[in-house]
């Protein structure tokens, strides 16, 4: 574990291959943690620099009193990177942690040179849904709706996997608090704008399965970048990376080959 305070925030991240390599940065879903990545790294080759941190309010980060807004998210990124010296990073962001990506490559492109991004979209919903969610959270605690989130993260056939277990407790345990900031944080975020001027190599993944991203509003956000690749995981759901993590890998590993010289 390591912890470095970024825009007043301290931030738990980890570092995993060659320090030397080129940087790839992760940012995870709302609810996850760093964790949410592990059984990617394994199918990565040698040679990157891979970056994981909890965003606040998350894992082992600090949970400051919401609300939040998306510029807050971003700008502990960015302070983040800055302090690791990180620059033309591969930047790879799933639902939030996507929003995150689009918002950092418009306001720092020296810090991104390529894109992935992962169900998500410029915009999530609208704030009533928000609000309807963080009133049933207010009231019940996440358990209330963690079985309605499996159902919109996971695909049936995932639905029934020991391992289910694992991740409706690692939703369960995120700090009411952090998951509430970042619900605010996404309500209150249209990014269409400065999404539609970016101009890196982007690379967008959505999942056939997938109850909180649909692929349409995936595509839809894609078709904002010029130039920008499509793709959708057969069978998978909100989180590919962990239903599928091979076909993950290789969509992200042949993109990187391609537009950052790996």
């Amino acid at each position: 574990m390591q912890v470095m305070t970024a825009n007043g925030v301290r931030l738990n991240w980890r570092e995993d291959g060659d320090p030397t390599g080129l940087p790839v940065v992760f940012a995870n879903s709302l609810g996850t943690d760093l964790r949410l990545w592990d059984q990617i790294l394994p199918l990565l080759p040698s040679g990157l620099r891979i970056i994981r941190f909890d965003k606040r309010g998350h894992g082992l980060s600090d949970c400051p009193p919401a609300p939040y807004a998306m510029d807050d998210l971003i700008s502990d990124t960015e302070a983040l990177l800055d302090g690791l010296g990180i620059s033309e990073c591969v930047f790879v962001g799933l639902s939030i942690g996507g929003m995150i990506g689009q918002g950092l490559a418009a306001r720092r492109p020296d810090l991104i040179r390529a894109l992935v991004l992962s169900n998500t979209a410029a915009k999530m919903g609208d704030a009533a849904m928000w609000q309807t969610r963080i009133d049933a959270i207010r009231a019940g605690g996440i358990e209330a709706l963690a079985d309605a989130v499996m159902e919109r993260w996971f695909s049936p056939a995932f639905l029934s996997r020991p391992e289910l277990t694992a991740w409706r407790n690692m939703l369960t345990r995120t700090p009411v608090e952090g998951y509430i900031g970042c619900c605010q944080a996404i309500a209150g975020a249209d990014l269409s704008n400065t999404t539609r001027g970016l101009t890196l190599p982007t690379l967008a993944i959505a999942g056939s399965a997938d109850g909180a991203s649909p692929p349409d509003l995936v595509q839809g956000t894609a078709a904002m970048i010029e130039g920008s690749q499509f793709e959708v995981i057969d069978g998978a759901g909100h989180l590919p990376c962990v239903e599928e993590p091979a076909a993950y890998a290789d969509l992200l590993m042949a993109f990187v080959k391609e537009y950052a010289d790996v």
